[in-house]
């Protein structure tokens, strides 16, 4: 079995703990020999025909699954060269002219955002800097009066020192993320924030750009999208939500950021190439699929602790979260057999959370597998020096790379699980830029989706979560 994939980027995987006696062996990737093929032609046929088995819209009619053409920019594909250069020339526009930019999206139309603007502002690559960026919040990510008061009071805070200094209004962008152009959270703040920044003309300027399906010509954004002639970009059909940041949902962040677009995708691109052998051992995404696959299904592994050791990327697990139980936590497999299908996506980062979950992944249930993520540039970065030399205890950490100390840390928590044959694997970037973020978000959609194909479950629909929409949509019009 192989225990390490290096890829030509210089971005590896390790899978040499979720492996031996105890663990993952040769025998029980022996027994899933059927559905492997199964999961090697029905990710060739969503590549080729953009269509997966027995995947209908929650409308019931057959939809597309077009989320492997992403990477792709082609004139017939979501992303085109046209709409690659109108984000280059929004982006400019917008950073030349706003203060604040609010994106107003949720679940797939947030995180994957959030994402993108926590690895931004990240140090370890190059990219405009914070200070040249229009302030950039978040809302619409909750049913939330506090957020909104934050949000108000963070934009009344920079108002005035644009008062001051130039004697002008805040030149305020609000950009709504919905489909559907109704969405409950998206809309409460959009409608909220722009009444409130509306309401006081002397104070702010406040301007819009729409992403909703530009298809429904009579969608309330695209309506005000029409009247104030505002941009309008499209929620592309077959790209659902947690599979929409390399689609125009996200790109409009990377925009309004300056991110380089085009190596976003490039990175996207050459992760599919590397991931498309029918031979399990040569397609890292399907080994680890089938690796997480077995593991739950032979080893009782039903709960899976994404674990980065960076902050910036606590947010790149809280979308893999979403990706993961939205895609796989499926009631019924594609033939109607009932099946509970599944794993529990936990986020965790290091080394906080060694301070607060590793005492039950080490001690608790045999149910979990830890999947480390690393960054290289972590190392070499910053060095302790000790100002107190009389106090002898701080005399060990003088001199102290804090990448080097992060690193062992996370050797020591991979060294102590697999002690215990607790199944742990790690990602390990170069750095992390805007190539090697590609990279990782393509890798995570297409593991999901080769493991929905192992499990025999449409990993593109979420019935359940239609379930809870309808009672609180019902539960909205009784008030």
């Amino acid at each position: 079995m192989r225990e390490n994939f290096e890829l030509p980027s210089g971005l590896r995987m390790s899978f040499a703990n979720m492996l031996g006696e105890g663990r993952i062996e040769e025998e029980d990737l022996a027994k899933i020999q059927t559905e492997l093929q199964r999961a090697v032609e029905g990710v060739a046929t969503i590549h080729k025909e953009g269509t997966a088995y027995n995947h209908l819209s929650k409308d019931g009619a057959p939809e597309p699954v077009y989320f492997t053409r992403l990477p792709y920019p082609d004139p017939k594909n979501p992303n085109t060269p046209e709409l690659l250069q109108r984000f280059k020339e929004f982006g400019e526009k917008v950073r030349a002219t706003k203060d604040v930019v609010i994106f107003c999206g949720i679940g797939g139309s947030y995180l994957g955002n959030k994402v993108l603007y926590d690895c931004f502002q990240n140090a370890l690559w190059s990219g405009p800097k914070a200070d040249k960026l229009p302030l950039v919040l978040f809302a619409g990510n909750n049913v939330d009066p506090t957020m909104l008061e934050d949000v108000m009071a963070r934009c009344a805070l920079r108002a005035k020192h644009v008062q001051l200094r130039e004697n002008r209004p805040l030149n305020v962008l609000l950009v709504p993320i919905s489909k559907s152009g109704t969405t409950l959270e998206p809309t409460v703040s959009f409608l909220y924030l722009y009444n409130h920044f509306a309401s006081q003309p002397d104070t702010y300027t406040v301007d819009g750009a729409v992403v909703t399906d530009e298809r429904m010509t009579n969608g309330p954004l695209n309506k005000l999208a029409k009247r104030f002639n505002w941009p309008l970009f499209d929620v592309p059909n077959g790209i659902g939500g947690r599979f929409s940041v390399l689609s125009e949902p996200g790109l409009v962040t990377a925009a309004v950021l300056g991110m380089d677009i085009p190596e976003l995708l490039r990175g996207a691109r050459d992760m599919d190439t590397w991931c498309q052998s029918d031979k399990v051992e040569d397609n890292p995404a399907l080994y680890n699929a089938a690796l997480k696959f077995v593991g739950k299904k032979f080893h009782g592994c039903s709960i899976e602790i994404f674990m980065p050791y960076a902050m910036d990327l606590k947010s790149l697990g809280e979308w893999y979260v979403q990706l993961l139980a939205e895609s796989l936590g499926k009631r019924y497999d594609r033939r109607g057999n009932v099946v509970h299908y599944g794993r529990t996506p936990v986020v965790a980062i290091g080394t906080t959370d060694m301070h607060a979950q590793t005492q039950m992944h080490q001690d608790g249930i045999r149910d979990k597998v830890v999947q480390f993520l690393w960054v290289d540039a972590m190392e070499g970065r910053l060095t302790v020096k000790n100002p107190f030399p009389d106090i002898p205890e701080f005399a060990k950490d003088d001199g102290l790379d804090v990448g080097s100390a992060l690193k062992a840390a996370m050797e020591a928590n991979e060294n102590a699980l697999s002690s215990d044959k607790r199944l742990n694997a790690r990602y390990m970037l170069p750095k992390l830029n805007e190539y090697y973020l590609g990279q990782i978000f393509f890798f995570l959609m297409l593991s999901i989706a080769y493991e929905g194909e192992l499990a025999d479950v449409d990993a593109f629909d979420q019935p359940g979560v239609e379930v809870y929409k309808r009672i609180m949509n019902k539960k909205l019009a009784e008030r």
